[in-house]
């Protein structure tokens, strides 16, 4: 993956382009490599799309989440897309079993509540945490194709 990224991923004069190989349970790695291409005292958007279902409780997501948005400065975003536990929920468990059983990596699956945590400090955007096909859709028959992810985006203060 990281050599097809690298193949896919050139620079131009509008900026610079870069792809990092890393752990999200290496925040601080993570910063260090986005600080190399990225004016970090500039407000940013940190996006941890469909990644912190993949790090159960005792890896500390809401920790790792904590510490990426504690590096940013404000007016920065953080945007979360989560696997839901709580919709669907007998056909999500039996989904998460499956996987678990087949995957060597774990999913945790999230209630809307223990998504809307992540965001603790940060200012939720209309219409808060929702299930993805919900977050403004771009026409009404888009809101209509059901979704099993939490989607929200708030600003850092």
């Amino acid at each position: 993956m990281l050599a097809h990224a690298r193949a896919l991923l050139t620079s131009s004069l509008a900026g610079e382009t870069a792809y990092l190989d890393a752990d999200i349970r290496a925040p601080d790695t993570i910063l260090a490599g986005a600080a190399q291409v990225l004016d970090l005292s500039e407000p940013v958007a940190v996006m941890l799309v469909a990644v912190l279902h993949m790090l159960p409780d005792d890896e500390d997501p809401r920790g790792i989440v904590a510490r990426l948005m504690s590096a940013v400065p404000p007016g920065s975003f953080l945007v979360i897309s989560h696997l839901a536990s709580d919709v669907q929920p007998e056909t999500m468990a039996e989904m998460g079993r499956r996987l678990n059983e087949s995957m060597t990596q774990q999913f945790t699956m999230r209630t809307r509540g223990e998504v809307t945590g992540f965001f603790d400090g940060l200012r939720l955007l209309d219409p808060g945490v929702v299930l993805t096909h919900e977050w403004r859709p771009d026409t009404p028959g888009d809101s209509a194709i059901p979704g099993v992810l939490w989607a929200a985006v708030a600003q850092k203060p």
